[in-house]
């Protein structure tokens, strides 16, 4: 691979504050635009809004120099820890999907009987009853979680176990999950793990075994991995990396200010950005990262988030509200609205990310974005096996 060497995140920095009287006027006309166009949003959808702020001449820059934490239609604020009023969660955060049906109950059965884990249970994913019901005629299928449910780091925002020396791997689970995965008969299945620093490869040889596994059952299956950052150790990143997989994903999880009292110490804004680079570099078709929003970070920081991500050559990116999975962990500050996240994608759009998927509710394993990964992916191998032919 070419060797470069990936600026600092700081080195990056783009000038997004509101630093003259013109760009406040802007900000506040951004605003102003949101407010009025509210009501021919909920009847049009987002197309509505965004006619409405051609004729104001404004951008997603102005919307991006506009906003602060809780700032405008940007977002609304969660009610402070010390409050006692009981504030209704927003009307775009409820969901009448309630688990169940036999594809939900088969799903589990099977799971249970193989012994396997899955990030939809541990990390109480609310799009659990579509993924495992299969609604929307997706086939029924949940992300599985290798290497156990107990991870060894504590990151103030997952649901996920945590201890200093969890179980011992089970070595029989590459072939479980090979198992699980063909019973599901689907083209396109999501692996996770937990953290393992314990392990002297951090679990890096077991996630490389299980793909190699998955595709030694079905060569045409396209495989996604959320691989850990391994301790930044690079070699580890090229162990999954080249293992076969068709997605290598690793989370960014929150911008870099946040990253500290969000995450656990040993994970690192820099270092992830680092992972995801050499992913790319080892031959990795697509790699992907996701954030959450909500936690307090501000617009211009997301706006450089996204840079950083694009110059570590990052194809895909996906955003989703952060949401609380009980009193122990982080406090949510702001619900960020509908409008925001379609601003978001169109950004991330226009930084040149292969695919994007922003919304309330979508999570890192996003239903809607494995179907377009998978037509992708497919076109791409179908362009690769022509050449072959024509070579």
């Amino acid at each position: 691979a070419r060797e470069r060497t990936l600026p600092k995140p700081s080195a990056l920095r783009c000038e997004t504050s509101v630093s003259s009287h013109g760009a406040a006027a802007r900000a506040a006309a951004f605003s102003a635009a949101l407010a009025s166009a509210a009501a021919a949003t909920q009847a049009g959808g987002v197309e509505a809004l965004r006619a409405r702020l051609a004729e104001e001449d404004l951008t997603v820059q102005d919307f991006v120099r506009g906003g602060g934490a809780g700032g405008g239609d940007y977002a609304l604020k969660a009610p402070k820890l010390r409050e006692r009023r009981r504030v209704p969660m927003p009307s775009w955060l409820k969901q009448d999907l309630v688990p169940g049906g036999d594809n939900y109950v088969g799903i589990k059965t099977k799971l249970r009987s193989l012994g396997l884990s899955t990030v939809c249970e541990e990390a109480r994913c609310p799009n659990i009853g579509e993924c495992w019901g299969g609604k929307n005629d997706a086939p029924a299928t949940a992300t599985i979680m290798l290497m156990g449910d107990t991870c060894t780091r504590a990151c103030r925002f997952c649901a996920v176990k945590t201890a200093n020396a969890p179980p011992p791997l089970d070595a029989e689970e590459p072939r479980k999950v090979a198992d699980a995965v063909a019973e599901w008969g689907i083209g396109y299945v999501v692996l996770t793990s937990v953290d393992r620093d314990d392990l002297p490869d951090h679990g890096a040889a077991h996630i490389a075994e299980t793909v190699r596994e998955l595709k030694r059952a079905a060569p045409e299956l396209l495989v996604e991995v959320l691989a850990p950052d391994f301790g930044g150790d690079l070699g580890r990143v090229t162990q999954v990396a080249t293992s076969g997989l068709d997605v290598h994903a690793h989370n960014m999880e929150t911008v870099e200010r946040l990253t500290p009292g969000v995450r656990d110490r040993r994970a690192g804004y820099a270092q992830s950005l680092r992972v995801l680079e050499h992913a790319k570099e080892s031959g990795t078709a697509l790699t992907k990262t996701s954030f959450m929003l909500g936690l307090g970070e501000r617009p211009e920081e997301v706006e450089q988030a996204l840079r950083d991500c694009r110059s570590a050559g990052v194809d895909v990116v996906t955003f989703g509200q952060y949401m609380r999975p009980t009193k122990g962990h982080i406090p949510i500050l702001e619900y960020i609205t509908p409008e925001a996240f379609d601003m978001w994608k169109e950004r991330a759009d226009e930084l040149g990310f292969a695919y994007s998927a922003a919304g309330p509710m979508v999570r890192s394993s996003y239903r809607a974005g494995e179907f377009y990964l998978e037509g992708l992916l497919k076109k791409r191998r179908q362009g690769e096996q022509a050449i072959a032919v024509a070579q």
